[in-house]
């Protein structure tokens, strides 16, 4: 927990040694070496004085908790002095009645991480905080920065001349550095900082910040993570998604521009451009990562994975009798692909939805049972059927091929299996924590062969271009490359990007982050 009061800090206590939390690490419930795609993080902000902000932000992040799951932050100014309060775990985990009630002020920065640039560690946790010259500010970010290293450095130079230390001990994440280069803004405001800096971040950023007064978003030249306005009655929002909005009353106004920068205080909204805007939208967003309730780009995410299952159905159609999906996030397009094939939708597999998330690690004995942990089939249902099982994604196959064994013991008859994503050939260096290039069963296998290995009687993938045109959105702006390997951004060297890339120099100078113990 962090206080801050006019850019000093006066008291700085880890909210573990408080009380304890989680570790942070994922469950093993499916398969501990096949997680499938993370995702990056939610983020959310609100400014609205009157209003009861961290009850807001509390359940702001709580619909965006598929986001992120390892750790969660709230950070509330009263207009004298931010307090921020963060933990490892769940949202639900980390706050209750009393923390919330502690929380007062008029508008209030939140988050909850998956980390994709620096550990799992309660100090990696956001919203990061960081007094400045003239009072102090917290931020929130979702996305990965490509060029980390090279803000790094920056800081540096800029610690160097600077009065105020811009250290953060035991912090190794893209995040801090960014927060770090906006505290030092002598001779300017936070919002003439951030134009100047901005313009200098590469990579996929949707930010979310504050000083004692004023709520900031920001959002990437390429637009590659969501970021969505909302008007309350007594005020604004800011989120990651859409359903962040309509879980605590706000109206949808339009999405951030990529590019664009916004400032929320007394005076209303203000918005300007730091960067021309080339919009590479994430095309992952629309096959798995943000909620089937919330609206990209105009186009309600459950309708296009709809139209995915539906195109699946035209593409690669199967003589079978049951359509079942992988919960939760097959549901759409097994939806879609059993209305345009005729065949019967059913519900074969029963997902525990308390087990996706858990501290306590399981026992080998329990762990042998894989895949059971987190599904179990309706025997009465599958058995002697040929069934078309619909998922999202595979990324080493493990998952799939334990499935697939799990249904024949359960005495179907068949199995062939339509993916609503093309194949994932190469690493996300903006925000999404695939396996490495060399772990991804598409890119050493044909599909032929990945249908062998996993143990299916058919497989088929959704073309690219069919996922495209079910989106609705040109093929131009958006970003395909964990598909086609083409990136929207130029990567630095390999040797500059990585998780953790702070947690050792970049380079043969000292940088201003430090190892975690």
């Amino acid at each position: 927990m962090w206080l801050a009061h006019r850019g000093r800090r006066l008291a700085g206590v880890s909210q573990a040694s408080v009380r304890k939390g989680g570790d942070g690490r994922l469950t093993a419930a499916i398969d501990p070496h096949d997680q499938g795609p993370q995702d990056a993080c939610g983020v959310f902000g609100v400014w609205a004085p009157g209003e009861d902000v961290s009850k807001l932000s509390y359940y702001g992040l709580y619909a965006l908790q598929h986001r992120g799951q390892e750790s969660a932050g709230i950070a509330v100014s009263n207009g004298r002095q931010i307090l921020v309060y963060k933990d490892m775990g769940l949202v639900s985990q980390v706050f209750d009645e009393s923390t919330l009630e502690s929380l007062k002020g008029h508008l209030a920065v939140g988050h909850c991480r998956y980390s994709t640039t620096g550990a799992s560690t309660w100090h990696n946790a956001q919203p990061t905080f960081h007094p400045t010259e003239t009072g102090s500010i917290a931020l929130a970010h979702n996305g990965n920065l490509i060029n980390t290293a090279d803000l790094a450095e920056m800081l540096l130079a800029e610690e160097l001349t600077a009065t105020l230390d811009l250290r953060l001990p035991e912090t190794s994440n893209d995040t801090s550095v960014v927060t770090r280069l906006l505290a030092h803004h002598p001779g300017q405001t936070v919002e003439e900082r951030a134009r100047d800096l901005l313009p200098q971040i590469q990579g996929a950023f949707s930010f979310i910040w504050m000083d004692e007064h004023t709520l900031y978003a920001a959002r990437d030249p390429q637009g590659i993570r969501p970021l969505v306005l909302g008007r309350l009655e007594r005020g604004w929002v800011v989120a990651s998604e859409t359903a962040a909005l309509d879980i605590v009353g706000a109206s949808f106004v339009r999405e951030i521009e990529p590019g664009e920068l916004i400032a929320i205080d007394e005076d209303g909204v203000r918005a300007q451009r730091f960067a021309e805007a080339a919009p590479k939208g994430c095309l992952f967003e629309f096959v798995y990562l943000a909620r089937p309730d919330t609206i990209i780009s105009g186009q309600r995410v459950h309708s296009v994975r709809v139209e995915i299952g539906r195109k699946l159905a035209k593409a690669f159609p199967a003589d079978a009798d049951l359509v079942i999906p992988v919960p939760e996030s097959g549901v759409p397009s097994a939806i879609g692909y059993a209305e345009a094939s005729g065949i019967p939708y059913g519900t074969g597999l029963v997902k525990n939805a308390y087990v996706g998330r858990t501290f306590i690690q399981p026992s080998q004995t329990i762990r042998q049972l894989g895949i059971r942990l987190k599904l179990n089939p309706l025997r009465d249902v599958i058995a002697g059927k040929r069934l078309v099982v619909v998922d999202d994604s595979i990324v080493r196959g493990n998952t799939q091929r334990a499935l697939i064994r799990m249904l024949r013991e359960a005495g179907a008859a068949e199995v062939h299996v339509r993916i609503s994503s093309p194949p994932v050939k190469w690493p996300c260096f903006y925000g999404i924590d695939f396996a490495t290039r060399a772990e991804l069963i598409a890119n050493g296998l044909t599909t032929e062969q990945i249908c062998s290995s996993i143990g299916a009687d058919s497989l088929g993938y959704i073309e690219l271009d069919d996922l495209i045109e079910s989106t609705e959105v040109p093929r131009e702006d958006l970003c395909r490359a964990c598909f086609d390997g083409e990136y929207p951004i130029e990567l630095p060297d390999p040797t500059r990007l990585g998780k953790a890339l702070l947690e050792v120099p970049v380079s043969n100078t000292a940088l201003p982050v430090y190892n975690n113990p």
